[in-house]
């Protein structure tokens, strides 16, 4: 069979070979292990090579900070500090039309500045607003679009998990990435907030009914000064260059080890297991993702596919905002049924050599990269963002998908903005050296 395949161009038999085993059902992970195998044994190439360079793939110290930051972010939700932060978030702004469906987008910015995820920020967020949204009258599937709307936020706001893997593929300064992503991230979040309030007030959704005082706004400040120094330790470090952003990971474990369980004492044993369990399980799928997309990049860069795709791109138009508008619809079609981490990996070497030649930044084609994987996070089949809320809500997909669609033309919007308005991105980190 082998020599059949033998005379098929390497781009078309690795692309088609993956696409194929996607097709049939077959997990992205092990779709990038076979079809790369696939193209090691059809040209000669020794199999060796494949798990030599899954484990230099794995092998990385700016990775190690995605497991710790994915702990952290368990801990911190299961330690009470998720629960202070939509207190404080219901202060400041739940008395304005849909005060809860605000409160969730905000309570999911701060949380986003710790945990780094996307369906975890949904699950902690989610799992304390969106019942209280239905006791409230809000619609459960309209409960579930804005949980899992906010919950994207935590890929944006820095410490970023997709942030670190765009980082690592693309050689790109994971401090930078961070900083890049606040401007970015606080805009998304505005206006992610303004829809909100306007889709409440045309359905009639109140606001709590409690104003804002400076009595109320002093108690929910003393109840959530621990949970909001959480960030401001941990990306004030990292910019400050008092560790790495590897090292700053570590500390917010500890933070949220000390604050979770010697300080508000509601971390016990018991939930430092649950923490463990699911970090173990996130990090070790997204780890097995890494490893075999690396012999898939290996295949890449040895046969120089990169370069020829490049090439093609070019010859379709010479202009910078053409070709980002291009990438971002791409991105946006592939997002529907690739998991995000592995599209990072995948198309990072493949893109970044292409924009970078008609002078894009490589911090701007990152954050670029960022928000189109925050709507493929909401749009079907895969969205693991809407799986996560419908588990909470009892809606059905159909219903959040519906109430979850002005989210993303908002969202879409935003994209384009950042496209023509790189100062967008780069602002943050031009302006802090």
């Amino acid at each position: 069979m082998f020599e059949l395949l033998a005379g098929i161009d390497v781009s078309l038999l690795l692309f088609g070979a993956f696409a194929l085993l996607l097709f049939i059902g077959v997990p992205i992970a092990y779709a990038l292990g076979a079809a790369t195998l696939i193209v090691l044994y059809t040209k000669g190439m020794p199999g060796v090579l494949m798990p030599q360079t899954a484990y230099n793939a794995t092998n990385s110290f700016p990775l190690m900070a995605v497991p710790f930051f994915v702990l952290a972010g368990y801990l911190m939700q299961f330690g009470g500090l998720s629960r202070r932060l939509i207190a404080f978030a219901e202060v400041l702004i739940g008395n304005v039309s849909g005060g809860l469906a605000c409160v969730t987008i905000l309570a999911c910015v701060f949380f986003a500045a710790i945990s780094g995820s996307g369906p975890a920020t949904v699950a902690a967020i989610g799992a304390i607003m969106i019942p209280a949204m239905i006791q409230r009258g809000y619609s459960p599937g309209f409960a579930g679009a804005v949980a899992s709307t906010g919950g994207t936020i935590g890929i944006m706001i820095p410490p970023s998990t997709p942030m670190i893997f765009y980082g690592v593929a693309g050689n790109v300064s994971i401090t930078d990435m961070f900083m890049a992503g606040i401007l970015p991230g606080l805009m998304v979040s505005g206006a992610l907030i303004a829809v909100s309030w306007w889709l409440s007030r045309q359905s009639g959704y109140g606001g709590t009914g409690q104003t804002l005082s400076a009595a109320r706004f002093m108690s929910a400040l003393k109840g959530a000064t621990l949970a909001l120094l959480a960030p401001v330790i941990i990306l004030g470090g990292i910019y400050g260059g008092v560790f790495t952003p590897t090292e700053a990971s570590v500390v917010a474990v500890a933070y949220a080890l000390v604050v979770g369980g010697l300080v508000y004492r509601e971390l016990g044993w018991d939930d430092i297991y649950r923490a463990l369990l699911h970090a173990v399980v996130v990090c070790g799928t997204v780890t097995i993702i890494v490893g075999l997309a690396g012999g898939f990049g290996r295949v890449l860069t040895t046969y120089q596919i990169p370069q020829a795709i490049g090439a093609g791109l070019l010859e379709i138009t010479d202009s910078w905002i053409v070709l980002l508008i291009l990438i971002g619809l791409t991105l946006i079609v592939i997002g529907t049924f690739m998991e995000t981490l592995a599209t990072i990996i995948i198309l990072t070497p493949i893109l970044l050599p292409v924009v970078t030649q008609l002078g894009v930044d490589p911090v701007h084609f990152g954050i670029l990269l960022i928000i189109t994987s925050e709507i493929s996070f909401l749009t079907p089949p895969l969205g693991a963002n809407l799986f996560v809320a419908m588990r909470i809500s009892g809606a059905s997909l159909e219903q959040v998908t519906m109430a979850v669609l002005p989210f993303i033309v908002a969202l879409i919007v935003m994209t384009g903005l950042l496209i023509v308005l790189p100062q967008i991105s780069t602002f943050v980190p031009t302006l802090l050296g």
